[in-house]
């Protein structure tokens, strides 16, 4: 009995916990309401001092504007340039005439700044804090000002480590908006070039740019890329990650359906075809879409240098990437149902390889793709100066030790690493990674159905892309409907003169990106 009573004493839920859920605010403390300033500068200050409660980096001062009219100035610390602040807006202020502080408009006339925003509601006061704006506050008036003073640190412009090249231009983004703004601007200097600005994240506040050429984009897909972001209900934005996943149209595909990129010139080359690009507050990273698969196996460096060199390293691409993908699978399933494929001195030499192993190919192949991927990720995530000694040292070191140890056979070596190379191949490593998921898989299919099961791995995967949508663009556009013309830009890399065209899907608006010269519309009229 005395057990049965102290199960239901335990079960009763405690009275101390109800009301402190009680006692939460119904609303979250960052989302203010569109509350109308008040004429009194007292009540502004307490229901400024009631939001910025125990925030130490909010500086607020008192002064008098003219040594008459009472008024208060506002900055968040290390978001505000502190010096600008006191040359530019104390130093007029005080020093004005008697009565100045009653009419915004000649404050406006006497402080010697560009940007100067009027604001009415606390919300609106909030914003502008938040984004490092200093603001005025002035007795018996219910409007605010708030100046474009904005400093904070930021990190200077770098050469992307992820996009490397050996020609072209050597900027990449930065994690500060209006510089990564800047520098697209300064590449396409067509007043065509529109940037809307949307905020996102509830908390965060992370400002969002969506920029595009009038004219050439597709006003379509930028309405719905619009109204996806607007749809948003996240409480924060840390990277566009975060809203690559929230907008895509196939959200359980392994495929990228968006470009990220570190680099102006390649979004600045998409947007000149047409496309959107999305731009993040705090990330070098900016999305473009829509996109094609063939758009992940295309670098900037294919337009730097020659044609010839870019239509042999975009064919390449694609060689090995089949390779990354197939050849383990392929190795399994010829060595478990196939061997009358492979040439009788050849298989001599991996039946004696394998005659000690104790496991199947299947399992092999699996072990040592695992560690494959383990040794490339710890050469990620390691610092730089030791992260590719590791990956390399480990590599040695495992292989040759699991080959001497009788564990695993060299042939399997061999052919692992030459699909773990193969892989590197690819020029977008969200591209990668897709390829590296399936070939698991396809190496299951392998050992348990041969060939055939390889076969039915493939037809499934391109089904899958022939389902797949970016915004609306068919993800193998480029090949579904093939025409000659569509194909210049595709597989092989054709010469500028030859190139008149834009992409069909993407610039219908404006098609042609060149004059029409000679060479080009001869080889037009052949098609």
């Amino acid at each position: 009995m005395k057990l049965l009573s102290l199960i239901r004493f335990l079960r009763k839920p405690l009275k101390t916990t109800k009301t402190e859920h009680l006692d939460r605010p119904q609303q979250p403390a960052a989302k203010q309401s569109r509350q109308i300033m008040y004429s009194d500068l007292q009540q502004n200050l307490d229901k400024l001092r009631s939001i910025y409660s125990n925030c130490s980096d909010i500086i607020i001062r008192s002064f008098v504007i003219g040594g008459h009219t009472q008024a208060i100035m506002m900055y968040i610390e290390g978001l505000a340039d502190s010096e600008s602040i006191e040359e530019h807006l104390f130093v007029p202020l005080i020093e004005g005439e008697a009565g100045d502080g009653q009419d915004l408009a000649y404050l406006k006339k006497r402080i010697t700044l560009a940007q100067i925003m009027e604001f009415n509601t606390f919300e609106q006061c909030v914003e502008f804090l938040s984004n490092g704006y200093p603001i005025l506050i002035v007795d018996k008036i219910t409007q605010g000002l708030a100046f474009g003073l904005s400093k904070w640190e930021k990190r200077a412009i770098e050469e992307p480590s992820a996009e490397a090249g050996i020609r072209g231009p050597r900027e990449g983004f930065t994690e500060t908006l209006r510089v990564n703004t800047s520098q697209i601007r300064r590449i396409i200097k067509s007043p065509h070039l529109k940037m809307e600005s949307i905020t996102m994240g509830e908390y965060t506040q992370t400002r969002t740019v969506i920029a595009y050429i009038d004219g050439l984009a597709d006003l379509t897909v930028v309405d719905e890329i619009k109204k996806r972001l607007q749809e948003v209900q996240i409480d924060g934005i840390l990277e566009s990650g975060y809203i690559e996943e929230l907008i895509r149209d196939h959200p359980f595909s392994p495929f990228p359906l968006m470009l990220n990129t570190e680099r102006p010139d390649v979004a600045c080359s998409n947007l000149l075809e047409g496309r959107v690009a999305v731009l993040t507050e705090g990330t070098p990273f900016v999305l473009v879409a829509p996109i094609t698969l063939f758009s992940l196996m295309q670098t900037q460096e294919d337009y730097y240098q020659g044609y010839w060199y870019g239509t042999m390293t975009r064919l390449l691409r694609y060689c090995f990437t089949l390779i990354s993908l197939l050849l383990p699978s392929f190795y399994v399933a010829v060595l478990t149902f196939h061997q009358e494929m492979i040439p009788g001195s050849l298989l001599v030499s991996m039946a004696s390889s394998r005659e000690e192993i104790p496991f199947p190919a299947l399992v092999e192949v699996i072990i040592m793709e695992v560690f494959f991927e383990a040794l490339r990720e710890a050469g990620i995530r390691l610092p730089k100066q030791i992260g590719a000694a590791v990956s390399i040292v480990g590599a040695l070191v495992i292989g040759q030790a699991a080959v001497q140890a009788g564990l695993i056979s060299a042939p399997m070596v061999i052919v692992v690493a030459l699909g773990g190379i193969s892989s590197f191949m690819i020029p977008r490593y969200v591209a990668g990674i897709a390829i590296r998921m399936l070939r698991f898989p396809l190496m299951m299919l392998a050992g348990t159905l041969g060939l055939a099961g390889i076969m039915m791995g493939l037809i499934l995967i391109v089904l899958h892309l022939c389902k797949l949508r970016s915004f609306g663009v068919p993800y193998l556009a480029s090949i579904t409907n093939p025409q000659l013309k569509e194909l210049k830009d595709v597989l092989f890399r054709s010469p500028w003169w030859m190139m008149n065209t834009r992409p069909r899907l993407t610039g219908g608006y404006n098609k042609y990106r060149q004059g029409n010269r000679q060479m080009s519309a001869s080889w037009e009229e052949e098609e």
